[in-house]
């Protein structure tokens, strides 16, 4: 085939609806319209020889052409880049905007040290946090809105690239003078207590084992693993007694307050309550797989410096 026939701008645009899937979200990360991009997948056909996508239910699915071209495509798309050259990052000049995603907890606990570090080594970089609770998270990285997101994550699909940040253990808060502080919880007293939870989708919400999955990406809906505690409480002969269920995590200590609630937190988010002095942190009373935080991002800012940067901050500021 004569290169000299093919438009190379139109590979790109081949290799965005690879990943998308979809004309429109494909023209919204080539900030074409609709009909733009659908005229270059008709440039792209007649030049190829190919239909390379055809119509669904679920959307544009790839021939068996367009499967063989997506990986070698993506791959001579990045060599390109590399070899053109990029400008270095440098974070005390840069006055670069970055968009993470994290629900209240990450933000309270890891962001804020993040925060801590970005203010010494980059003062005129500035953040801006998103909700990862948001149902349109995958969408809002794949047309590049968010730059980085942070959270618990079962499943993530190839056009993502990941890294762990940390493992979160899971413990039980409860107020000050709750009856149950005086001693380590047997499981059938765990059962007798009502719990408070937090959740950020049901079943109404699509969840699945306490995940959500959206293009690909399921992310956590609920900040404890109820399996292991029905389990657990099951092997006692007894079953959990769920009273509230909120979508934010930073109101657990005042929810505890003047009650005999029980909540199941992670760790680090537990550190943060005790620290102000509200709340007692006992062990489980039974064993709770860790939930592995990670980072997450597209697959096309694998090798931009700024974004390299900052997820190493991020990875430093979880060590800290």
């Amino acid at each position: 085939m004569d290169l000299g026939h093919i438009d190379l701008n139109l590979l790109r645009v081949l290799d965005v609806i690879f990943e998308e899937r979809n004309l429109v979200r494909a023209g919204l990360r080539l900030h074409l319209s609709q009909s733009a991009v659908s005229h270059a997948l008709g440039r792209l056909r007649e030049s190829l020889g190919d239909e390379l996508f055809v119509r669904t239910g679920k959307g544009l699915e790839p021939t068996a052409r367009a499967l063989l071209l997506a990986p070698q495509l993506r791959e001579a798309l990045s060599r390109i880049e590399q070899s053109l050259g990029v400008q270095p990052f440098d974070p005390r000049s840069s006055t670069r905007r970055f968009v993470i995603a994290a629900n209240d907890h990450i933000t309270a606990v890891f962001v804020a040290k993040l925060s801590q570090r970005l203010e010494k080594q980059a003062p005129a970089i500035s953040l801006v946090i998103l909700p990862s609770t948001r149902l349109d998270l995958a969408e809002q990285i794949d047309v590049g809105r968010i730059d980085l997101a942070i959270g618990v994550f079962a499943q993530v699909p190839p056009r993502l690239q990941s890294q762990t940040v940390a493992t979160l253990t899971e413990v039980l808060v409860m107020r000050k003078g709750h009856p149950a502080g005086r001693r380590r919880l047997t499981l059938a007293e765990l059962g007798r207590y009502p719990l408070l939870t937090i959740s950020v989708g049901g079943n109404e919400d699509g969840a699945i084992s306490g995940f959500i999955v959206e293009r690909g990406l399921a992310r956590q809906s609920e900040m404890f693993n109820r399996p292991a505690l029905e389990d657990a409480l099951a092997s006692a002969g007894v079953k959990p007694n769920f009273r509230v269920t909120v979508p934010h995590s930073l109101s657990i200590p005042s929810l505890l307050v003047d009650s005999d609630m029980i909540s199941i937190v992670p760790a680090t988010l537990a550190r943060e309550f005790a620290s102000a002095n509200t709340v007692l942190v006992r062990e489980l009373p039974y064993r709770a797989e860790g939930a592995v935080l990670r980072a997450v991002w597209h697959r096309r800012n694998e090798h931009d410096p700024a974004c390299a940067w900052l997820r190493d901050e991020v990875r430093k500021a979880a060590l800290s």
